[in-house]
């Protein structure tokens, strides 16, 4: 990615500290998207909080600083402070301190170029609630859509798509091994805005590769549906209540929940323990997008013959540096 001027290290590290308020845990940037080290540090090293420098180029619909780095503390249990470069005409703004139940304060601004300090308050050691991912999708009936299906782009990536055509209803739309349910409530049906409800099951090869499951409730660009997945930060359609899951095949998701012009919304949804995104009141913005982010890291680029070969390989090498790694926690 033309990053060449940065020192890499031979070897993965796994960094963390320990203080009379937590154990903590250090990592960069890209690395948020990836198992080694980010969720080393939390599955293996059992961290409390994780300090995250980065200079994040804002992506839209789904890899905004804000929405996916909140959406991360939530989904792998963590306090997250996230301090990013503040650089809006690079797209780089967004900086937040995250808990696992809710962010307790953000900071998003790509009109400015002043910086702002961020103070809360975090319980040191958060409460890790369990989340069976798959358990309430793979217990109901599919939702009946007919032929409504259409594809469309996300960041490079072809997804599966329903319009969705009524003020309140019922989808599910599959791609590949993901199927994802959707039963909404909007506060009007507007003529002037289109959301979409889209599946994603494969590996992204654009910038990285990584294999992703998604469940998206998106707005499209315009009303044209072939707009749908395009960059889009307003919208006008506020949302009275949301239920979105998915037939998970990792137990990796991360939810997210952005709101017009780049908004999070502290305390207005909630995970439950069978997989469910769901809303606790109406939406205090209008919507932008509703999403279940899952990493399957396990499929990271086992797609060709010589992917597999290293692959096989490695897993000779890790059996050697993995207990070695693992002892720095």
């Amino acid at each position: 990615m033309g990053e060449e001027q940065f020192d890499t290290p031979k070897e993965v590290e796994v960094v963390t500290f320990d203080t009379a308020f937590g154990k903590f845990g250090i990592f960069t940037c890209f690395d948020v998207l990836f198992h080694d080290p980010a969720v080393t540090l939390v599955d293996k090293c059992h961290v409390d909080t994780v300090l995250f420098p980065t200079a994040w180029m804002n992506v839209l619909p789904h890899l905004s600083a804000i929405e996916f780095h909140s959406a991360w503390a939530l989904g792998m249990g963590v306090n997250f402070l996230a301090s990013n470069i503040h650089n809006p005409q690079q797209r780089m703004t967004g900086s937040g301190i995250y808990a696992p139940d809710f962010p307790r304060t953000f900071h998003y601004d790509m009109k400015t170029k002043e910086g702002k300090l961020l103070l809360s308050q975090l319980e040191s050691h958060p409460y890790r609630p369990k989340v069976n991912w798959t358990s309430y999708a793979s217990s109901i009936d599919a939702f009946s859509v007919g032929n409504q299906e259409f594809k469309g782009t996300v960041f490079h990536d072809e997804y599966t798509f329903v319009e969705l055509k009524g003020i309140a209803g019922n989808y599910t739309v599959c791609q590949k091994d993901l199927c994802c349910h959707l039963s909404y409530q909007m506060s009007e049906l507007r003529s002037d805005e289109v959301y979409a409800f889209g599946a994603f099951d494969d590996l992204h090869t654009v910038e990285g590769r990584y294999h992703l499951q998604i469940c998206t409730l998106l707005k499209c660009k315009t009303i044209d549906v072939q707009t749908c997945g395009d960059s889009v930060d307003t919208a006008a359609t506020r949302f009275d209540m949301f239920s979105l899951s998915g037939t998970f095949g990792t137990q990796y998701v991360f939810p997210e929940v952005l709101l017009s012009e780049v908004q999070l919304a502290p305390r207005e949804f909630q995970v439950t323990s069978d997989g469910r995104l769901l809303s606790v009141q109406p939406t205090s913005r209008p919507v932008l997008t509703v999403t279940l982010f899952g990493r399957l890291y396990h499929k990271d680029g086992a797609t060709s013959a010589s992917a597999h070969s290293t692959a096989h390989w490695l897993e000779g090498l890790l059996i050697v540096i993995i207990p070695l790694v693992y002892s720095l926690c």
